[in-house]
């Protein structure tokens, strides 16, 4: 059986900064941490200032974003992002 990925996408009103497939996901919520994995139960959060990590493999893709939502569903992780920038 092949391993479940998410699929990522990270934008600005300005720009794509980041699209791909990832294991994992951990963002920083107005109310703290929080990790998503594939099969993860539907979510909206509010996002507060901090980085973001995405995980896949041995790689770690990081951005610092400031403010905007993540959205869960369907192994899809939508993050909508005030202002972020890779790292």
């Amino acid at each position: 059986m092949a391993e479940s990925k998410l699929s990522v996408h990270v934008v600005t009103p300005e720009e794509e900064v980041w699209t791909g497939d990832a294991d994992m996901v951990v963002a920083t919520a107005a109310d703290g941490q929080l990790g998503v994995l594939p099969g993860h139960a539907p979510l909206l959060a509010l996002l507060g200032q901090g980085p973001l990590e995405i995980q896949s493999g041995g790689t770690r893709v990081r951005a610092a974003v400031d403010g905007g939502f993540l959205h869960v569903a369907n192994d899809r992780v939508d993050v909508l992002a005030e202002h972020a920038t890779l790292e």
